[in-house]
């Protein structure tokens, strides 16, 4: 007998710097047997999509929101990681009222200090080793070594390498500066639906601390800590992940 149709809502998840759609296989499959109908976005110079050389959180939101008319989802709840939960801010202001809740995992509402100078140093060491002449298949594994926390499991860590490697140099600097320009601070108070801000103790880009304060300012918002995990919870411990995602899902009113 074919499995029965999706009871609950639509998911979309959106993925970071280093990631791609296939960065939620793992929540596809869960989420898909708990009865959600999960939809793993591509953003412009990831995945099959040709590299960019630049990017911008208003057109990644377009983006998105082109790719969920396209495909006809009512309300659906958004999903994303570091990057891609900047995204996810955007576009709740963007339109306050077509998503049913959303998730905003390892992200901030802001990045660097007011004077650019953080900014700018972030930029000058990520950028450091493309200038120098290395691969990112050669920074990879660095790279996702320096993100994960000590729990992180063998084989998300090599499914974060393979993703990471297969970021295109352009797409990967076009998506660092989007990241340093992105400031949703003044709309936080103004978000109006459901939201689970999902932390990871051992994140080393974005402190708890950090997500605890943005929990505090979106109104009703859900605040969750993952123990023992970094950057990367979705890849490193998937189980642990999906637990608290599919909590907060479950837990959601069944009327919007």
């Amino acid at each position: 007998m074919p499995p029965p149709p999706p009871s609950g809502p639509a998911v979309v998840f959106l993925h970071g710097i280093g990631g791609a759609a296939h960065a939620w296989s793992v929540q596809m499959l869960r989420l898909g047997a708990a009865g959600y109908r999960p939809v793993a976005l591509d953003f412009p110079g990831y995945g099959t999509r040709p590299p960019v050389t630049r990017l911008d959180c208003e057109g990644l939101a377009a983006d998105v929101e082109a790719a969920i008319s396209a495909r006809a989802l009512e309300r659906p709840v958004l999903v994303g990681h570091s990057l891609g939960g900047m995204v996810v801010q955007t576009l709740l202001r963007r339109r306050r009222h077509p998503y049913r809740a959303a998730v905003l995992a390892c992200t901030s509402p802001a990045f660097g200090s007011a004077d650019g100078q953080v900014q700018r140093r972030f930029l000058a060491a990520r950028l450091a080793p493309l200038e120098a002449g290395t691969s990112m298949a050669e920074l990879a594994p660095q790279l996702v070594d320096a993100m994960i926390g000590p729990n992180a499991e063998a084989a998300g860590r090599a499914q974060a390498i393979a993703l990471m490697r297969a970021v295109a140099p352009d797409t990967y600097r076009a998506a660092l500066a989007c990241l340093v320009r992105f400031d949703e601070r003044a709309n936080l108070a103004h978000i109006g639906v459901p939201v689970l801000c999902l932390a990871c103790a051992s994140d080393p880009n974005v402190p708890v601390a950090v997500m605890e304060r943005m929990a505090q300012k979106i109104p009703h918002a859900r605040f969750v800590c993952l123990a023992g995990l970094g950057h990367l919870p979705n890849l490193e411990r998937p189980e642990a992940f999906d637990d608290a995602l599919i909590a907060f899902l479950d837990g959601l009113p069944a009327s919007p």
